[in-house]
């Protein structure tokens, strides 16, 4: 699998108003004017007049116009300021004490996973919180990587981290780093390209022979993560979670992701460790 980062979309130099910016989200999103049109209930005339700057839309039809692009908060801010609008959403950092009950309920919600492992990461995979079972499968790793800022993606495949327990790390290797071309190419953000490149251009190093069929046969329902702990193999499947209609740019940008057991042996480890 290459893994060579998609060319970014076409930066808008600043003062060239929303328009720019508008038809680069379009053409990156591969979205006609005709069918950008039909979805925001406006006219394909219309959206080339914003476009070209000939009309200048409405608050309302900006906001429109990056909800029906999947245009990240982050940017819709963006968008909105380079209209002549204020921001529409706000930015609140996560020690906000505004933000307390939402970090005591993310708080509760990993803990109520264990023994299996949760955490939360930011926009650029910064983990903001982790439970036990995170803290079980990072045992043994080298101080420099545990140091806060943690990031889940780089301690996952440096060559000193997660990646030589992993024993299908050439998979789970290469899922991530489409994972990341894909969140590059909706998020358009320096940092994760810097992150990407970082992480891509480690060396491999070797990871013990994964033979499949050396476990009990299980139908995996997505590809698992094989990791070597204690002389124990594991196995989990990852699931990500986000907010549903979040109105603030952090809470928006955070992920929740759990680490559920693949196979039964992987279950009973995990609980015999918290009993």
């Amino acid at each position: 699998m290459s893994t060579r980062a998609p060319a970014p979309p076409p930066v808008t130099p600043a003062g060239q108003g929303v328009g720019p910016l508008l038809r680069a989200w379009r053409e990156e999103r591969r979205v006609s004017q005709l069918e950008l049109s039909l979805r925001a209930d406006s006219s394909a005339r219309h959206i080339s007049f914003i476009e070209t700057g000939r009309s200048r839309p409405s608050e309302e039809m900006v906001l429109r116009l990056a909800e029906h692009l999947d245009v990240p908060m982050r940017e819709r801010n963006a968008l909105l300021l380079a209209a002549g609008y204020a921001p529409r959403f706000p930015e609140t950092p996560l020690d906000d004490p505004a933000m307390g009950p939402l970090r005591e309920g993310i708080e509760r919600l990993i803990q109520g996973f264990e023994p299996y492992p949760a955490l939360v990461v930011d926009a650029h995979y910064t983990v903001v919180a982790a439970n036990r079972g995170i803290a079980m499968i990072l045992d043994g790793l080298p101080e420099h990587l545990l140091t806060p800022p943690v990031n889940a993606v780089r301690i996952t495949l440096h060559p000193e981290g997660l990646a030589p327990r992993i024993r299908n790390l050439a998979e789970w290797r290469g899922h991530l780093l489409h994972q990341m071309r894909g969140q590059i190419a909706l998020r358009r953000s320096p940092e994760l390209r810097k992150l990407y490149e970082e992480v891509a251009a480690y060396p491999v190093p070797d990871a013990p022979a994964y033979h499949p069929e050396e476990r009990a046969p299980v139908p995996y329902i997505a590809l698992p993560m094989v990791l070597e702990h204690a002389g124990h193999t594991l196995s989990f499947v990852s699931s990500i979670s986000t907010f549903n209609t979040p109105m603030d740019v952090t809470v928006a940008e955070l992920a929740i992701e759990t680490l559920l057991p693949a196979d039964p042996a992987t279950v009973k480890y995990l609980h015999s460790l918290m009993a």
